[in-house]
């Protein structure tokens, strides 16, 4: 801790690394062991797929504008490959 140029403030740091360590040690712990995290992420690409399937041309077009903007996520590379 250190003293500021204010005597009713006082300046300190904390270092929340091992604190972070643990939290998601404990967020995999409760995952289990059956967690599949490359079988969520193709679900959840199939449910973005689900959903902005079967758009009228207007609903398309603001569906583009919204990704181009970045509200919306597009199809970046990278994305979970179906076996």
């Amino acid at each position: 801790m250190s003293q500021g140029p204010d005597p009713d403030h006082v300046t300190f740091t904390i270092d929340l690394t091992v604190e972070e360590a643990r939290r998601r040690a404990e967020v995999v712990a409760a995952l289990g062991p059956a967690w599949d995290p490359v079988a969520v992420l193709r679900d959840e690409e199939a449910a973005h797929a689900l959903l902005y399937s079967g758009l009228d041309a207007e609903q398309q077009r603001i569906h583009a504008m919204l990704v181009a903007a970045g509200v919306l996520p597009g199809q970046e590379p990278g994305h979970a490959a179906s076996h």
